[in-house]
């Protein structure tokens, strides 16, 4: 497929792509949306990447979002991500990087299995939200809502 070189403020690290971007996931992980969909709705307050996008596409960048959808902040910072063994040295800004990296083709067997179960344990926030939620009160949890959507579960539409 290809060879994706990255060299930015946290790493300079060289991947393959072995799948076509968005194609060929594993059948239990299957995310409401995709990284552009995702950064269009606004997550991370629009500064994940710290600058660094070079390696996506950049039509993903196009309409993103600088504030949070929920206008509310839900995530802890990368130094707690880190201390809580949530960091992959491969993906030095977590989940999320991983997602795009696995959507564009990268696959790491090992760490792919890792963050998908990670990524299924948010489900439970997604089933508190639809328990204690009317459907499309978006002013409900809105901070639960914005975690999920760091995730890919598109909870706009609960």
């Amino acid at each position: 497929m290809a060879k994706v070189f990255v060299e930015d403020n946290l790493q300079k690290y060289e991947y393959e792509t072995v799948e076509l971007a968005g194609k060929n996931f594993d059948p239990i992980f299957a995310p409401d949306l995709t990284p552009k969909q995702m950064l269009e709705l606004g997550i991370f307050n629009g500064n994940y990447f710290e600058g660094y996008t070079d390696e996506f596409p950049k039509d993903w960048f196009k309409n993103a979002k600088d504030t949070n959808y929920f206008k509310v902040n839900a995530s802890q910072s990368r130094q707690e991500w880190q201390r809580k063994g949530w960091i992959y040295e491969e993906d030095p800004r977590g989940w999320f990087q991983w997602y795009c990296r696995y959507y564009m083709g990268r696959r790491i067997r090992e760490e792919d299995a890792r963050q998908i179960k990670r990524w299924k344990n948010i489900r439970r926030h997604v089933s508190q939200i639809q328990k204690y939620c009317a459907p499309g009160d978006l002013t409900c949890r809105p901070r639960q809502r914005q975690a999920v959507l760091h995730w890919a579960y598109d909870s706009t539409m609960l």
